[in-house]
């Protein structure tokens, strides 16, 4: 080991974390989380009961409030599904974002009902 220089790259014990145009960097792989390419990062499978938590956002929205449905399983076809429905029934927009499902408007009451009707054991 030669003192006085930096370690070889190799060598280093540390790796990047966070990178400023990327945000949060995947531990494995080195990719960006949302664009993560490990096969740690498979489908889920969707469990018999699956639960989840409704929550209300305002966050990065300039004040327009979505309802948040969260801690879902994650599996693309089950999530795509279950929103394409929700947002039927609401008669709202909303997208699937990094696990979760976003409906336009405060639908909380409406949405627990139909997770509900669904099977889905739901909190908040």
């Amino acid at each position: 080991m030669r003192l006085g220089y930096p370690r070889p790259v190799s060598e280093r014990r540390s790796r990047p974390v966070y990178e400023t145009g990327k945000g949060e960097l995947c531990p494995t792989c080195g990719w960006p989380v949302g664009q993560c390419r490990c096969s740690s990062r498979g489908e889920e499978p969707v469990p018999a009961r699956p639960g989840c938590v409704l929550r209300l956002s305002r966050k990065g929205r300039s004040g327009k409030t979505v309802t948040v449905v969260d801690a879902l399983p994650q599996n693309s076809d089950f999530l795509s599904s279950l929103a394409s429905e929700l947002k039927r029934a609401c008669g709202s927009g909303g997208t699937v974002a990094s696990g979760s499902i976003e409906i336009q408007g405060d639908q909380r009451e409406r949405l627990r009902s139909l997770l509900r009707s669904r099977g889905l054991a739901v909190r908040g």
